[in-house]
């Protein structure tokens, strides 16, 4: 038997109910703040990865799924899609429209990693990009709006953490003092980060190794080394969190797994999700545009969030999103039932309810699979209901039975959803 790849599975219902709710509800809250969707190619050329995302990153020294196309060029699978959109956004020349470009996704990722507990191999995220502006006040506005669609999904006791990684001025200065004091213990580091001590240091802060954690604690801390602006905005960001009543954890070792940010970077923790806690992250990107070809300076900030994780958040917080439910399950006794069933489905279908019939079988069994369907209403349907033009209701919770006319079955059942 051919099962799914590993790292890979399929979202059976009723789970992908929850899924469609996660989605739903980011939607309604990103329409709200007047972003527009954008669905890029699931695979681009290997270089914009590398250059986007940072050569000596994880994902691209370790986790990307590269092939050689029949041209010889070489293609990867999207592991994220920031790189992606501004991609879209140089290549379209989105810089020519009115205003901040606000733009959102909803897709499968993929990176060659582990599969843990919420982590696959095809994973799904939930983003979205702000281009064209430096503003902290758009920082502060965009985790909100995160905010807003974590609690609109059904999450709960989640916890925002913020940094500043600096900027072009501020950084190098930081990475040279932290190249000093990462060489003098470097005999208690791992061997990855021996390797980043010369290849990318500031990638040392973001080591998971339990090892390497009393050392890392120790180090300098960038926030004492920010440039002027650097603090100013970072300051800013939190004064407009603060005025919005969204408590935030400041740790300077949150640094993030990709080289194109700056700035502010955050992420948003739950307890529930184990060791991997992290839902979603992200931060400000100021020079990635011009990384990718852009002769437009393009500032941005952004955020992915993991909708795996997401969804089994919500499902352990709201176990109901689970249960798939039907309206109205009609049990037809007879042809001339039968094709009077289907068209009645078709009506009350178009009234937004949630219709099943059955198409065979005798009355007892139909009515035992209304109820594993978790069927709210059963309508037995013979010859005498048909000629009459009424209809036997049944209320699968209370087992009431009433007759009703075909005008008012809508109006009942959709009436008892409220």
């Amino acid at each position: 038997m051919i099962r799914a790849v590993k790292g890979t599975r399929d979202i059976l219902p009723p789970a992908s109910k929850v899924w469609n709710h996660v989605e739903s509800a980011a939607r309604r809250v990103l329409h709200a703040y007047h972003y527009q969707e954008i669905r890029t190619p699931i695979f681009e050329e290997t270089a914009l990865f590398a250059r986007g995302v940072g050569e000596d990153t994880d994902i691209v020294s370790k986790e990307m799924y590269t092939f050689e196309d029949r041209d010889g060029s070489s293609l990867t699978l999207r592991p994220e899609n920031t790189a992606s959109v501004i991609r879209a956004f140089i290549e379209h020349r989105l810089d020519q429209r009115p205003g901040l470009q606000k733009l959102y996704y909803i897709g499968p990722m993929f990176r060659r990693e582990r599969p843990q507990k919420g982590r696959y191999r095809q994973f799904y995220q939930i983003g979205a990009e702000v281009i064209g502006s430096e503003s902290p006040a758009v920082d502060a506005e965009v985790i909100e709006m995160l905010l807003e669609i974590l609690s609109a999904a059904g999450l709960e006791g989640f916890q925002l953490i913020l940094n500043s990684v600096g900027c072009n001025e501020c950084r190098p200065k930081f990475v040279m003092r932290l190249k000093e004091k990462l060489t003098e213990v470097s005999q208690k580091l791992c061997p990855d980060c021996l390797r980043r001590i010369d290849t990318n240091a500031l990638r040392v802060l973001d080591c998971k190794v339990p090892e390497c954690q009393p050392v890392i604690d120790a180090l300098p801390s960038i926030l004492d080394h920010l440039c002027e602006a650097c603090g100013a905005h970072f300051a800013a960001v939190e004064a407009y969190l603060k005025d919005r009543g969204i408590s935030s954890e400041i740790r300077p070792r949150l640094v993030r797994g990709l080289d194109y940010y700056t700035r502010t970077t955050f992420e948003v923790v739950h307890g529930a999700l184990g060791a991997q806690n992290s839902v979603l992250g992200g931060g400000r990107y100021d020079g990635l545009a011009e990384a990718l070809g852009s002769k437009v300076h393009s500032p941005g900030i952004g955020f992915s969030i993991g909708e795996d994780r997401l969804v089994m958040g919500a499902e352990q917080a709201h176990p109901e999103l689970q249960k798939d439910q039907v309206d109205l399950f009609i049990a037809p006794i007879g042809e001339p039932a039968l094709r009077h069933a289907a068209i009645l489905a078709r009506e009350l279908r178009r009234h937004g309810l949630a219709v099943e019939m059955a198409f065979e079988g005798k009355l007892k069994r139909t009515l035992e699979t209304a109820d594993k369907l978790n069927a709210r209403y059963a309508l037995i349907l013979g010859d005498s209901e048909i000629a009459a033009g009424n209809y036997a209701l049944k209320n699968m919770a209370t087992g009431e039975q009433e007759t009703l006319s075909r005008e008012q079955l809508a109006e009942r059942i959709y009436g008892g959803k409220h």
